[in-house]
């Protein structure tokens, strides 16, 4: 079939291809791959985080102006933007000509950690200047709905955009100012600002580049023509006229209407969905008109959701207030719709025709009495949006041949109200767990019902009607009699049997009873504004908190440090507030990634084939039709092992599986082939069949069957039964914190390239460990190490992820490569990463406590089980920490904790940020909490009661000897105004009854080494040129954390230069061997030192010039000691002076199993909503101890980075698997980490001055992973919000909230009438549609 050019522009260059386009293209496929514009990065493929955002503009031929829109590339196909221009991150700035502001400021305020997600945050705050060139907060957090960052905690993105505001150009504006920067805290040299904003140049618009010039005049002047791209499964059809439209629907009745791809692009990637024709719409002028009728409004299908949105508060704007509630109420649920990637291109009849059970327009679409109008080569006809129109589950009374043209939505009458009503896991950007659209219609002159619709998502295959409860109200007064029986009608109507598909079936019907309960209180509210001439009851003042509004979020923040001594040399980087080494790269798209690297020659791709049963045999595999696509070259398997296929830390793991599989996700082989699309095709046609065996799959599980992996732990201290004796009282209880995945933007991906000759062969890997990458290769290979060399530049985020699991897909890639004998890549689609790299590890905690009176803590039994998954992984070190970690900051006389690692057939648990030590804090915090709630007391008293003291013994023997916590503590108090907002919190409770708020303090000391004695060791590598520069080479990887400019301010102390003359470029296998995982918190200090001892000994080799020509200068002395044949490299070591804990011979003298502890305290303020389980965190406090910080910006940005990371441990990412081990909560649409509008409202971060640290580099401490657990104080913080909400309905004491702290446990913690009607189904009796593990 013929097919036209594609034509557009792409950063002002005009792009013309006269080649076969495939539709099947994505723009992000063709910037990367054809264009090598790689800085537009794939993150998730389904527009969820928004890595791979650009900037499509395009002449409006109706309005007669250029619009231009943040979109997501990986969701756009390359033939939608034919006539449009395409921006991205490279083509506003670079290094090498000139930065654009929006690239600058973010570098310069220390925004890009990874720098993976930076290209696509730099994207959309492009784009909202190139709209708003002076835009205020609200935009601003508006702009970044869909863009996610998993390093920075987005406070320094935030305040690095805040300078393009109106009357804001420095940190300390009126919204920063130094309120807390104390005369005391100026005395003790402390500084507030991490950059100089008044630096900044005035943003400039006029400066932009201008649109094409060619595509204005083909816009104004031409008449849009036909376009046919023809592939080789799918055909794109771009019709210029509406009868041309519906002929194309006659002869191709099933083909897709294609307007923004959101949906079909989804169904494509992850549904295996092939839609042999697609129809773009983007050229019909009848499916994008927005026009105003007598009776209501008119919105063409193809109007995006941002146009609609907008239409909608015009005409807002220029009606009566009455007539235009509905439509308020749109534009209120239209705030919480996706992403503005998503909603600038989704349309409105996209929406509709998707027959999605949970969409949120469609409910208000039917409350509203809205209508379609359809159109086909026959005719039109009007539909009703009711009951009828969805006819099954993604179904709809849409014929074959059939389109919506337009949506008809009426306007409202006087006594006429309609609002809508959406719950989901996360506020912004995320699907509804159940929405709802509620309008009714009184009687002139009265309160009585004439007319009242009641449309729900989420409680059925479809939206529905909850008709029977309609009939029921219709006739009957606005009062509470009304509510109580429109509150029994529909439990009775919308009722869900247990195991229904979405699971959470008390929460949902829960929510069905508080949506109608607000509404009820909205409508009385407005009747009271209004004289209808009968009396209406007054809402009660403790009641309208539950129809407050959300209000846009307000943010400030503040930073305190301590600043460098002012005789500090200006040569010495060590602690000042450098930005990290690559931002400016980061922030121009020009730092490369794995698969950023270009391809070479003769490359082919992976795909891999993972088991998709939990627990299996391995009856036959398959690989012909895999092997039948032209391009694919081969299916590797276990027989193409050279070397040895068992793998793991106790070689119970097999790289490819051969007999059984004991969870989804294992590799069972490798297709290799000429492309990335290609090989995941073929990987699907892999065909394995299985037999089914019995699988276990939770702790609880494990605990009934004794599958445990060996050996126990277990620590006794004291006398147990003597300290239980002593005890006045005893609490027993227990406490589960969930799974959490990583999420690191930048998946696990590597390049293999084998070098043909003595079996070499150099993987370029996303690995914090390129030890264990490099060992599992060779064993794979059957070689020797010193033939592989193993390298990485940096990773787009590891936290743990990337330590051991990653070096599998490397391993069976190596092998791949070594059978085809060419160079191999991969990178793994979100989904793929999330079901085989492992999470951390689900806890579960069970303790019988006692303690006296006043509440001091006198005994502790404590028994731990971890889901470890189906191997040993990291699994014993994360225990060993968990057992040494469960006394947080408190000194428990009597204590026994044991700890058993629990086999499942799940992925494989692995390490993550924190190892066991946050999960078995948080259940010594939830122990202690009880105590002080047992006892009546404030939860601080009882906590400051029980804390170490200077030199006492931990469980494990170690002395406590820079006991810091308690200045933090009163420090983190103090600038928190704890006690008098404790007080106002008290009186705001008792005036609201559904909204409630919480304040909690929360300590932390956190252990720094790894657990097992050998890794801590570290080594560098340092070279002098003899121009005088200098390259650093150490075992460290750089993920985002700023070790690499930390080395270089380590370095530039040591050997006394300017930092400019510093240079890190990698970490390498074939530089510095046997390297620890960057990894436990240790990666500036082992690496620090070794870097300093290298620097020394060079320092030493140059004292001799150096007193010779003492005025010479370095580059003087360099190159005499060159002259002088002086060797100017050298190698530096460091290993950490501890003892280790010998578990078969536990000692009774003292230990170091720590180098050393930090220390950290915050407050956190949240507020509650009662009826649905929503929370927002309000405030929070930091006071973290991190020695001389080597570097305050760095060291704030990982305290808050590890802060929101902790909060989505704790309260957010809600991890679920189905009961036959498959994981639901795959990629960011199902699952949700924090973004950016759920970071506290203020959020407050101090470094603990004048506290050095005699026992690490420079007197510094750790910081990646002690700040992470103080996120601990929100989810207490909303546990204690909750006892407010059961104290009002008389329930007091301690009471159940796992972690995550999620919408659905708040809410069922919050009992009250409406929870009070549903019962929890009984575990056994029913296949639960989800577990959480």
């Amino acid at each position: 079939m013929a097919t036209d050019s594609l034509i557009f522009f792409c950063n002002g260059q005009k792009i013309v291809d006269d080649g076969n386009i495939d539709p099947e293209t994505t723009l992000l496929a063709y910037l990367r791959k054809k264009l090598r514009l790689t800085g537009t990065k794939l993150g998730c493929a389904e527009g969820g985080c928004g890595a791979c955002t650009v900037m499509v503009s395009s002449f409006d031929r109706a309005a007669d102006t250029i619009r231009h829109v943040a979109v997501n590339a990986c969701l756009t196909p390359i033939c939608s933007v034919h006539g449009k221009a395409v921006t991205t991150v490279e083509g506003i700035g670079s290094t090498k000509s000139k930065l654009h502001p929006v690239q600058e400021r973010l570098a310069a305020s220390h925004g890009s950690q990874c720098g993976f997600c930076t290209p696509g945050i730099v994207m959309s705050m492009y784009t909202l200047l190139r709209n708003n060139e002076e835009p205020d907060m609200e935009d601003i957090f508006n702009a970044f709905e869909g863009n996610l960052c998993r390093c920075t905690g987005y406070r320094p993105i935030l305040e690095g955009y805040r300078t393009f505001t109106k009357g804001c150009g420095a940190v300390n504006c009126c919204q920063n100012g130094p309120a807390n920067l104390t005369n005391g805290d100026s005395e003790h040299g402390l500084s507030m600002p991490l950059f100089a904003a008044a630096k900044f140049d005035k943003y400039d618009s006029s400066q932009e580049p201008i649109f094409p010039p060619e595509l204005l005049l083909d816009g104004r002047q031409a008449t849009p023509r036909s376009l046919v791209f023809a592939g080789a499964r799918v055909q794109w059809f771009r019709p210029a006229s509406l009868p041309e439209l519906l002929e194309i629907k006659s002869r191709h009745p099933d083909a897709k209407i294609v307007a923004g791809n959101t949906e079909i692009g989804v169904e494509v990637k992850f549904k295996d969905q092939l839609y042999p024709f697609l129809v773009d719409v983007s050229e019909i002028p009848e499916l994008h008109v927005t026009r105003i009728t007598n009776d209501g409004v008119s919105v063409g299908s193809s109007v995006s959701l941002s146009r609609f949105g907008l239409f909608l508060k015009d005409t807002i704007e220029q009606k009566p207030e009455f007539r235009t509630r509905g439509y308020a109420a749109f534009v209120e649920m239209l705030r919480w719709f996706a992403g503005p990637q998503i909603r600038n291109v989704a349309s409105l009849g996209g929406n509709i025709a998707t027959g999605s059970p949970i969409s949120d327009l469609v409910p208000l679409l039917m409350s509203c009495n809205s209508s379609l109008k359809l159109m086909s080569g026959e005719g039109s006809r009007i539909v009703p949006v009711d009951e009828h129109f969805y006819t099954g589950y993604r179904k709809t009374a849409i014929k074959p041949g059939e389109l919506i043209s337009e949506i008809f939505i009426p306007f409202t009458a006087k006594n006429e109200f309609v609002f809508g009503f959406k719950q989901s896991p996360r506020r912004e950007d995320d699907i509804a767990i159940v929405n709802a659209g509620m309008r009714v219609l009184f009687s002139d002159g009265g309160d009585t019902v004439e007319d009242i619709s009641l449309a729900f998502g989420g409680m059925a295959p479809t939206t529905v009607l909850a008709e029977k409860t309609m009939a029921a109200l219709m006739g009957k007064r606005w009062n509470e009699s009304l509510l109580e029986g429109a509150t029994s009608s529909l439990q009775k109507e919308l009722s869900l049997p247990p195991g229904v598909p979405g699971g959470m079936e008390v929460y949902r019907q829960s929510l069905v009873l508080s949506f109608f309960f607000k509404f009820y209180l909205m409508v009385l509210e407005e009747l009271n504004k209004q004289d209808i001439g009968v009396d209406v009851p007054e809402v009660h003042p403790s009641f309208k908190s539950a129809i407050s509004g959300h209000q846009p979020k307000t943010f400030k923040s503040t930073q305190l440090f301590q600043e460098v001594s002012a005789s500090q040399p200006d040569h010495d980087a060590v602690g000042r507030p450098i930005p990290h080494k690559s931002a400016l790269q980061q922030t121009t798209g020009e730092a490369k990634f794995i698969d950023d690297l270009p391809r070479l020659e003769g490359e082919l791709y992976c795909g891999f084939v993972f088991s998709q049963k939990s627990h299996a045999k391995i009856i036959s595999i398959s690989t012909s039709q895999a092997l039948s696509l032209p391009g694919v070259e081969s299916v590797v398997t276990a027989d193409d092992v050279p070397g040895i296929n068992s793998c793991g830390f106790k070689n119970e793991e097999l790289l490819f599986c051969v007999d059984e599989v004991t969870s989804v996700g294992q590799i069972i082989a490798v297709v290799v082939s000429e492309s990335q699309e290609l090989a995941r095709r073929a990987a699907k046609l892999v065909t394995v069949v299985y037999e089914e065996l019995e699988s276990i799959l939770t702790i609880e599980e494990a605990i009934e069957h004794s599958s445990f992996l060996e050996p126990a732990r277990t620590i006794d201290a004291g006398d147990l039964e003597a300290g239980f004796e002593a005890s006045d009282q005893i609490l027993e209880g227990e406490c589960r914190v969930g799974a959490q995945e990583h999420f690191y933007l930048e998946t696990n991906s590597s390049v293999i390239i084998p070098k043909g000759e003595d079996s070499e062969m150099e993987i370029i890997s996303s690995t914090q460990c390129v030890r264990a990458s490099q060992e599992l290769a060779a064993n794979a290979l059957g070689v020797h190490k010193n033939r592989i060399v193993c390298r990485t530049k940096r990773l787009g985020g590891g936290f743990g992820g990337k330590e051991f699991r990653c070096a599998f897909y490397s391993a069976a890639a190596a092998v791949a490569a070594h059978k085809v004998g060419r160079p191999v890549r991969y990178m793994l689609d979100r989904d793929e990463d999330m079901i085989s790299t492992g999470t951390r590890h689900p806890f579960l905690g069970r303790y019988r406590v006692g303690f006296t009176g006043e509440g001091r803590v006198l005994a502790l039994d404590l028994k731990l089980y971890s889901n470890c998954g189906y191997s040993y992984d990291l699994s014993a070190p994360v225990m060993d920490r968990a057992v040494f970690s469960c006394d947080n900051a408190y000194k428990v006389p009597n204590l026994r904790v044991t700890g058993r690692m629990c086999k499942t057939n799940l992925p494989s648990s692995t390490a993550f940020r924190g190892f066991g030590g946050p999960q078995s804090m948080l259940i010594a915090e939830y122990w202690m909490n009880d105590v002080a709630t047992k006892l009546k007391l404030p939860h601080e008293k009882v906590r400051e009661l029980n804390f170490y003291q200077k030199d006492d013994l931990t469980h494990f023997r170690q002395p406590v000897t820079d006991w810091n916590l308690r200045r933090c503590w009163e420090s983190c108090l103090n600038k928190s105004n704890f006690g008098e907002r404790k007080s106002n919190i008290a009186d705001f409770n008792s005036q609201n009854r559904w909204k409630k708020k919480g304040l909690a303090a929360i300590p932390t000391k956190f252990g720094i080494s790894f657990t097992a004695k050998f890794f801590n060791q570290g080594a560098a590598l340092v070279l002098i040129y003899n121009d005088g520069s200098v390259l650093v080479t150490h075992g460290g990887i750089e993920m985002g954390q700023g070790l690499h400019t930390k080395m270089i301010q380590v370095a530039s102390r040591a050997l006394r230069i300017p930092k400019e003359l510093i240079h890190l470029s990698e970490t390498s296998s074939d530089k510095v061997p046997n390297s620890s995982p960057t990894a436990a918190s240790t990666g500036s200090d082992l690496n620090g030192m070794a870097v300093q001892n290298a620097c020394e000994t060079l320092v030493q080799r140059l004292t001799k010039y150096v007193t010779a020509d003492p005025k010479g200068g370095w580059k003087a002395w360099v190159s005499a000691a060159y002259m002088d044949r002086v060797s100017l490299s050298a190698t530096g070591f460091y290993k950490t002076p501890i003892s280790g804990y010998d578990w078969d011979h536990q000692t009774s003298g003292e230990t170091k199993v720590f180098n050393y502890f930090c220390y950290g305290a915050a407050v956190s303020e949240v507020e509650i909503d009662c009826l649905t389980g929503d929370h927002e965190v309000i405030r929070s406090d930091i006071v973290m101890d991190v020695g001389d910080s080597l570097n305050p910006a760095v060291d704030i940005g990982q305290i808050e980075g590890a802060f929101i990371q902790g909060y989505g441990l704790f309260v957010l990412e809600d991890y679920r698997y189905s009961p036959s081990g498959h994981l639901l909560t795959k990629g960011p649409g199902l699952y949700k980490i924090p973004g950016c509008a759920d970071i506290p409202g203020e959020f407050n971060v101090s470094l603990l001055d004048r506290a050095p640290n005699q026992d690490a580099i420079c007197s510094s401490k750790a910081v990646g992973e002690p700040p992470l657990f103080l996120a601990a104080s929100v989810f207490f913080a909303i546990k204690d919000a909750i006892s407010s909400a059961r104290a009002d309905t008389g329930l007091t004491g301690t009471f159940t909230l796992d972690s995550p702290a999620c919408a659905e446990r708040i809410r069922l913690a919050c009992q009250d009438q409406f929870t009070g009607k549903f019962e929890e189904p009984v575990p056994g009796t029913y296949r639960p549609f989800f577990f959480r593990p």
